[in-house]
């Protein structure tokens, strides 16, 4: 009797492993993790190549992530527009590699798009972020997430076909919230539009565009190089002129003439997370993440 209880445990513990299959997802950045953490929930965890804080722009790999990258089943990446430092290496690999920029259905950006009526030049834009290219800033809408999302779902339920209907329902379930985070969201943002705020690094027109606000300019600071005097002069008269005003980082670096710049101006400093560096990747994340760049606006602008 206690043979037969043995065996009948033992294989029970085998259909639960089988239905648990690690199928090991790696994303290029911590937001394609938080969608996909929302795809895999009680199922797998997915990994993600990039460490808290490192620019995706200029990233340097190490032989440990090298090998990451081609050795796992299923790996998600912006594209070249944004990871730059990632073409090489993937033509090493032969498993499934998605650049999430050419997926069909998203909607895309380009730098210096709708810029018509905004108080911008040329020179207010980042150097690798020049006008009629893409911006790659594509996870900052929610409906580009549901896009992603909806391809992986397909490619983790070819690969782990006994848990597709787990996958389906999480993508079900996540298009649902994403409904009510938009909702959110526009609830959080209204009334401060029109308030004037500044930014180190565009990054942010997708949420800026989807929830009617806009940046007054980009002052376009390297954290490894200090500017000139005189590009800080023109900057501190673009906070003259604004008035009080909010001027947003992105965590961890503040560069350093922020201070110079907010002297004795009504400005404010705050900061702007596009990556959600500090966040647990779990189901919830990715509606974290755009929550707190909302309350992060939100609540700097509203206290002017």
């Amino acid at each position: 009797m206690c043979r037969f209880l043995l065996l009948s445990l033992l294989s029970l513990l085998a259909l639960a492993g089988s239905a648990q299959a690690d199928v090991r997802l790696l994303t290029s950045i911590k937001p394609l993790q938080l969608i996909a953490a929302a795809v895999q929930d009680g199922v797998g965890a997915p990994d993600v190549l990039l460490p808290p804080g490192a620019s995706p722009h200029n990233y340097a790999l190490r032989p440990s992530d090298v090998r990451k990258v081609r050795e796992v089943e299923l790996f998600y990446w912006i594209g070249p527009d944004l990871e730059t430092f990632l073409p090489r290496v993937l033509q090493g690999r032969s498993a499934p590699t998605v650049s999430v920029q050419t997926l069909p259905g998203l909607h895309l950006r380009h730098f210096g798009e709708g810029e018509a009526h905004a108080d911008h030049d040329d020179g207010e834009h980042d150097h690798d972020h020049r006008p009629g290219t893409l911006d790659a800033h594509l996870w900052l809408l929610p409906d580009n997430a549901r896009v992603i999302a909806a391809r992986m779902a397909a490619d983790l339920s070819a690969a782990d076909p006994a848990n597709a209907p787990r996958y389906q329902a999480n993508l079900r379930a996540f298009e649902g919230r994403l409904t009510q985070l938009d909702q959110r969201l526009r609830q959080r943002v209204a009334g401060v539009g029109g308030k004037p705020y500044f930014v180190f690094h565009e990054g942010f027109d997708y949420f800026e565009s989807a929830y009617g606000l806009q940046h007054r300019g980009v002052f376009s600071a390297a954290t490894e190089v200090q500017p000139g005097a005189r590009h800080v002069a023109e900057m501190r008269e673009k906070l003259q002129q604004a008035g009080p005003a909010c001027v947003f980082s992105e965590p961890p670096w503040r560069p350093k003439l922020t201070e110079t710049l907010a002297e004795g101006l009504p400005v404010k400093m705050a900061e702007l997370d596009a990556l959600g560096a500090r966040l647990n990747a779990n189901a919830h994340g990715y509606e974290q993440l755009l929550d707190d760049l909302a309350n992060d606006l939100a609540g700097c602008l509203e206290g002017l």
